[in-house]
């Protein structure tokens, strides 16, 4: 069974959001159009939509982050869903419970949807191909493999401020190699037609198959930020890195850190964007982050709008369905 036959019903409906990977330009069409209906939500004085009520969706996050966690808590409360956050430090698994038993246990209290956080890549995968049948999986990130959320909102953001992508010459920087969030992009990016995706970082942080991929490969910050339109920073994944990638943080920041400086090779309305927590003084100086072209509190915002979509599109209500009542409200 393939990835993609695991996303989707019999339908062609997305029954799973796993990775972009497989997916459609049309499908991914879809969740933005679906996310800029939800967009409005959060301004408004009740914010809620019923879209979801009656549903339970868990939270399950092996792997710590409070930002991601927070931000599909709130995506499925807006959409009047029941929340329930496991915490896995505490739970039976860490007291010799397999993942399975635990997963049959959630199901025999009805829950709807699982969001999995993982430091293991292919777990989510793993979870979807042994939950019952009524029960959607949501990846939020799982090991070096995929973040798709992350992507679909980081899309979200660059088509609010520039509109189509054909046109868009887009850069990927840093840590390529151990970043989940940098694969997502580039399928991302791909299916939605970008006219130059381009990667850049040290020899040490680029994957030897990179150029598979159809991106253009630049070691010289410089040289790949000229002409860009997006610049895409990533976070040194300190955490997932094993061996001696980095000669030390200072020389990277001196190589591959946004600076204003470096910033002006690229268009002078090119947007920076950075999926967070940064690390200030490594990948982006503060100047840069707290600037006014830096996109990524508008990132953040629209995390919650894009999960919000994706949400409901995997239980079963897509863009097209009662716009009117996304629009008006939680009256009830």
């Amino acid at each position: 069974m393939t990835m993609r036959n695991i996303q989707l019903d019999d339908k062609g409906r997305l029954r799973h959001f796993l990775t972009v990977e497989g997916l459609t330009r049309p499908i991914l069409t879809e969740i933005l159009d679906t996310a800029e209906s939800f967009a409005g939500v959060g301004a408004q004085a009740v914010k809620k939509v019923p879209l979801l009520r009656g549903k339970t969706i868990t939270n399950l996050f092996f792997e710590a982050s409070t930002r991601t966690r927070t931000t599909f808590e709130l995506a499925a409360k807006r959409l009047s869903a029941d929340v329930l956050n496991i915490n896995i430090s505490t739970s039976a698994t860490s007291k010799g419970e397999s993942m399975l038993d635990m997963l049959r246990n959630l199901e025999a209290m009805h829950c709807d949807m699982f969001v999995v956080r993982h430091a293991r890549s292919g777990a989510a995968h793993f979870i979807a191909r042994h939950v019952a049948p009524h029960i959607s999986v949501v990846n939020a990130g799982d090991g070096c493999h995929a973040h798709p959320t992350q992507a679909m909102l980081d899309m979200f953001t660059i088509r609010r401020h520039k509109g189509e992508f054909h046109k868009l010459r887009i850069a990927i920087v840093g840590d390529i190699l151990h970043s989940r969030v940098a694969r997502s992009q580039i399928h991302a990016l791909s299916l939605l037609g970008a006219h130059e995706i381009r990667v850049i970082g040290p020899k040490t942080l680029i994957p030897r198959d990179v150029s598979t991929f159809g991106v253009h490969v630049f070691h010289d910050m410089r040289a790949g930020l000229a002409d860009v339109d997006v610049v895409m920073m990533l976070r040194v994944q300190k955490e997932r890195m094993q061996g001696a990638f980095l000669p030390s943080e200072h020389e990277y920041y001196q190589l591959y850190g946004l600076t204003e400086d470096k910033l002006s090779c690229a268009k002078h309305d090119a947007i920076v964007m950075h999926p967070g927590p940064i690390n200030r003084g490594v990948e982006i100086d503060s100047r840069v982050a707290d600037g006014p072209r830096s996109v990524i509190l508008e990132q953040v915002t629209n995390g919650i709008a894009v999960r919000m979509a994706i949400m409901a599109m995997v239980l079963g209500r897509g863009a097209s369905d009662d716009a009117e009542t996304r629009r008006t409200g939680d009256r009830g």
